[in-house]
Parts: C-alpha cells; structure tokens; sequence
C-alpha cells in the first residue's frame, strides 16, 4: 500500500471505432470470473511503476490490445474485495493492434455500443467513467 494508505490502482476505458461501418464507437469491458463482474480494464501497479504505465500494461495484459492513452479521466477510490481502500488512475484509451487470449484473470471481453457497455458494466463507478470518457470525445 502507498498513496495516502490505499492499494494503488491503474486502467483506462477502452475504445474503438467500429469494425461495423457507422455504428460509432464500441467499449471494452473485460469479465473477471474471480468476481463474475464486468469492468474496465485495471489492475495494481508494480512497485515504483507509474500509473500511466500501469494502465497501459493493464489493458495489454487483460485484453490482448496495445492502446493509445489519451485525456485523464476520475480516479476512483473505493473499498475493493478484500477491505482494502483502492484508488484507482484511469485514462481514455483508444484501442490499437491485438488480440485477446483468455486467462484466469479474465475469461472474456466485449467491445459494445455505450449503451449496451452501460447496461453491462456491474459497477455504478465504472458507468461514470464511461461518461467521462464520452464527454472527452464529444468534447463537452
């Protein structure tokens, strides 16, 4: 632990344009069967490694995709599973080269509309972030 006592934290929301022609954007949400939740790709950082780094390595590791970070986004702090107070760093992320592999930490990813990302996603927390990261790219 670090950070003003809390378990140090870093991820972005990951986004791409379509694959479908105009359908617009798509988020991915990763599925971590330890917690049979959907969530943004996030993770603890390794000693000494800055957050932004951490982020990136996070969103290679969890789904398979380079990404290029892009405006900050909230940091959220939170209580996580094990009682432990959290801060999470989070960053918009456009989705580059890659292909997911399962793993035990994550079983599946879907890249979805922010609706259905909306519908799908477990915590009220990671909704706000996705607004968040709508409103940087509306510009609003």
């Amino acid at each position: 632990m670090n950070r003003e006592g809390r378990v140090p934290a870093a991820g972005c929301v990951l986004w791409r344009r379509s694959a479908w022609g105009d359908r617009g954007l798509e988020i991915c949400l990763v599925h971590r069967p330890k917690y049979d939740d959907w969530s943004h790709p996030k993770g603890k950082l390794k000693p000494d490694e800055e957050p932004l780094a951490g982020a990136v390595r996070e969103v290679l590791e969890e789904t398979g995709h380079a990404c290029v970070p892009g405006a900050r986004l909230p940091t959220a702090y939170y209580v996580d599973a094990q009682g432990r107070p959290k801060v999470v760093d989070y960053w918009a992320a456009e989705a580059a080269e890659g292909r997911f592999v399962p793993g035990d930490e994550v079983d599946r990813v879907l890249w979805l509309a922010p609706p259905a990302a909306r519908h799908r996603l477990t915590q009220p927390r990671d909704r706000q972030l996705l607004d968040a990261l709508l409103d940087v790219l509306h510009g609003t």
